[in-house]
């Protein structure tokens, strides 16, 4: 079987950007959010607001996904991000072992007030700060070092050199020309939950760039996004304090 290099981030941490960037190199077969597209619209949606009536999907569970993507790793390198609250009941050293895994991670304060501005209703299941701090030292115990984590902001400020510096950190080239793309692409072929609607700023794009933010700041939303707020802040520090600096 091929590589299959696992990007664990959370919603809303420019990792779909980060997705675009892997998919305009060429050599990799890019999968996006596998696992949650199962958790949210699979035939046993496990997402805490499904209600009756929402998308399911005949046949599609986190065992078919994961039976998918071994298949396209036997024919090539996979890539995949993917958020890792959606398979924590999965992870065992046998599962983990098949993926050459690495972090994205993005302050708290960002991801839940942009959580807040698309889906008001947001669950705190669905934010996955917890799971993503837990797989982190998981990983670190099972393999004797921390894996590779890279935050959203110093991606964003350093294009070249944190990508470069991933690249080196899971073994695969670093290709510049990646970096760059044409406007007008439609990630929106690649998602699977609302017909992108998240991403149509990336597809405006033309690289990893600072993003002007336009919604409320957390210390202006409610007290329930605020406690959400105060209760993740722990776990990305701990990831944050490993992170790869350049």
């Amino acid at each position: 079987m091929h590589k299959i290099v696992a990007l664990w981030a959370i919603p809303r941490s420019t990792s779909t950007a980060f997705e675009w960037m892997m998919r305009q190199r060429g050599d990799l077969d890019c999968l996006h959010e596998p696992f949650g597209e199962a958790w949210y619209q699979g035939e046993d949606p496990m997402w805490p607001r499904f209600a009756l009536g929402e998308k399911v999907t005949p046949g599609l569970t986190l065992e078919s996904v994961w039976e998918d993507i071994q298949t396209r790793a036997e024919k090539g390198p996979v890539f995949l991000k993917d958020f890792p609250h959606y398979i924590n009941h999965m992870w065992d050293p046998e599962f983990l072992g098949n993926f050459t895994h690495a972090f994205l991670i993005r302050d708290p304060a960002k991801t839940i007030s942009s959580m807040y501005n698309k889906w008001p209703d947001f669950d705190e299941a669905e934010v996955g700060f917890p799971e993503q701090r837990a797989l982190f030292d998981l990983l670190w115990a099972l393999n004797g070092t921390p894996p590779p984590v890279i935050d959203s902001d110093d991606l964003l400020e350093n294009p070249d050199g944190m990508v470069e510096a991933f690249c080196d950190s899971v073994g695969i080239p670093f290709i510049p020309e990646a970096l760059t793309w044409e406007a007008g692409g439609d990630p929106s072929e690649h998602s699977w939950w609302d017909g992108g609607s998240f991403h149509h700023n990336l597809a405006k794009s033309t690289g990893l760039t600072p993003q002007v933010r336009k919604y409320v700041e957390v210390a202006d939303a409610p007290d329930r996004v605020q406690r959400v707020h105060r209760r993740m802040k722990p776990h990305y520090d701990r990831l944050y304090a490993h992170r790869i600096t350049l």
